[in-house]
């Protein structure tokens, strides 16, 4: 099974002909990926929830760096967040964005190694 069909607008219930405000949410959404510490957050959260400490080890970034990334992906509703003890637990809300990264990372991939593109 392609990754495309998972991407397919006409997979479920999304819009064939996305409208404006569509677009909009889009470049907010992709806006927010832009960021290397934001990119390698999703994508460890695409793998399962985490903490901070998880979180921060994963992007090498300063711990404060990565609970501000992580209040502007909680505030865009990226990622919910839920309290484990004493601890912080973070989760991708939603599937779409662990396909998305997990595609921008194979077309960079494509990209550095010289590979074939394919569907």
């Amino acid at each position: 099974m392609s990754a495309r069909l998972h991407l397919s607008p006409a997979h479920g219930s999304h819009p064939q002909d996305p409208g404006a405000e569509q677009f909009a949410r889009a470049a907010e959404v992709l806006g927010l990926l832009a960021d290397r510490t934001r990119l390698v957050l999703l994508h460890t959260l695409g793998k399962g929830e985490a903490d901070v400490t998880t979180l921060t080890a994963a992007c090498g970034a300063a711990r404060p760096a990565v609970s501000q990334h992580l209040a502007r992906l909680r505030l865009a509703g990226l990622v919910d967040a839920r309290k484990d003890g004493r601890r912080v637990v973070y989760a991708l809300t939603d599937d779409h964005l662990a396909r998305l990264v997990g595609e921008a990372l194979s077309h960079a991939d494509h990209d550095l190694s010289g590979s074939r593109r394919h569907d």
